[in-house]
């Protein structure tokens, strides 16, 4: 009876314990509700705290408006790469922890009642890495936009590229950035939402091909980590030079949103995008003119 009580105790101190939440940049201790709340942005000193792609989600997408496609595909190894784990178990563990067999979730939603596809990273899993499958799940939200004139929104999570798959993983990089154009051509607009972090191939390529680039505030934004810029320019680097306040302050990125404002602000740019890349097809095929007006040209 004695022990029972006791272990009650414990779990009891735990869970309560872990209803408390220390915010990394002011150190202020609140209450887990009260961040939830505010959609995990710290209500003191707007930290943005990292969440999940499903969270993102539901926070961009029109209540059940989200439809997912490709969840089917799943990464293979094709170079039986072995670190200290082999990447098969790496995988495993991945999916075990987030319930996905990739980095991205894509699918078809509507953000503030325009059409829109949507591709979030999930930095829980394996570091939100570009693979092979995260590059193809990308390419076909490009042609899905194409095929049904719409706008695509990518938000990107990411340590860069996949170590695992090598030249594969590298491949990705092109391949976005070439899936891309076909959708500048058409006219038709992407932007490009950078959460903390971007880092390496992943800002190297699509991230930052956006006609519109914006960020989080504090979003960590970069190639390469301070430390190994440091060491190879041999130069003390600008206080904060890799977040995106200062990206924003120096040309890079164009508007640093709030996680509560970037629904609205990225709906009301599909608003003002969307028209004008319908009428690309009227460009491609003039109407025909009236009777009375051609034979008014005509007469001219």
């Amino acid at each position: 009876m004695f022990f029972g009580k006791l272990f009650g105790k414990e779990e009891k101190r735990e869970e309560t314990r872990n209803q408390w939440i220390k915010c990394p940049k002011c150190t202020s201790l609140m209450f887990y509700k009260e961040v939830e709340s505010k959609l995990n942005v710290c209500p003191k000193c707007n930290h943005h705290f990292r969440i999940g792609a499903a969270q993102r989600i539901e926070i961009l997408a029109d209540e059940g408006s989200f439809v997912e496609h490709d969840a089917t595909l799943t990464p293979v190894d094709p170079l039986k790469f072995s670190d200290k784990k082999s990447y098969k178990k790496r995988l495993e563990e991945a999916k075990a922890k987030t319930g996905k067999s990739s980095a991205v979730i894509s699918g078809s939603c509507t953000i503030e009642a325009q059409p829109a596809e949507l591709c979030v990273f999930d930095f829980a899993f394996m570091g939100g890495s570009l693979g092979s499958v995260e590059g193809e799940k990308i390419k076909r939200a490009v042609d899905r936009a194409i095929e049904k004139r719409c706008g695509l929104v990518i938000v990107s999570a990411s340590g860069g590229a996949r170590m695992q798959e090598s030249t594969y993983s590298l491949l990705q990089m092109s391949k976005t950035s070439a899936a891309l154009r076909k959708l500048h051509d058409e006219g038709l607009p992407y932007i490009s939402v950078l959460t903390d972090p971007t880092m390496g191939g992943v800002s190297a390529s699509f991230a930052m091909l956006g006609d519109i680039i914006m960020a989080e505030p504090g979003a960590l934004i970069g190639f390469a980590g301070q430390r190994v810029i440091k060491q190879t320019v041999g130069v003390d680097l600008p206080e904060g030079f890799q977040r995106s306040e200062f990206l924003l302050e120096h040309g890079l990125i164009d508007m640093v949103v709030s996680r509560g404002d970037l629904k609205q602000t990225i709906g009301d740019l599909l608003a003002l995008m969307l028209p004008q890349a319908k009428g690309v097809d009227a460009k491609k095929e003039p109407q025909e003119q009236p009777e009375a007006e051609a034979e008014e040209e005509t007469n001219v």
